[in-house]
């Protein structure tokens, strides 16, 4: 198995001059998200770019499994229409 490198958004973003345009709106929708709902900001970075599990995500942030999968599910609806409506 290949190694998995966990870094940050800011740190993947950094490794390009040539920002993507996808990956620069996923971190713009990221920051508005976290503006008014931290924990499904978080939820999302752990996932998507930490790689973590729904049970590592629920130990990080100290909340249940069945909070980090309602998180995930709304901050992935509420992402959707953010990066849809941007177009």
């Amino acid at each position: 198995d290949a190694p998995i490198y966990k870094v940050s958004l800011d740190e993947a973003m950094a490794v390009s001059d040539e920002k993507d345009a996808d990956l620069v709106a996923l971190d713009e929708a990221l920051n508005e998200l976290a503006k008014f709902d931290e924990r499904k900001a978080r939820v999302v970075e752990l996932k998507f770019f930490g790689g973590l599990d729904t049970k590592q995500i629920a130990e990080v942030l100290g909340v249940a499994e069945i909070t980090v999968l309602r998180e995930w599910k709304k901050a992935k609806a509420w992402l959707f229409v953010e990066l849809n409506n941007n177009d």
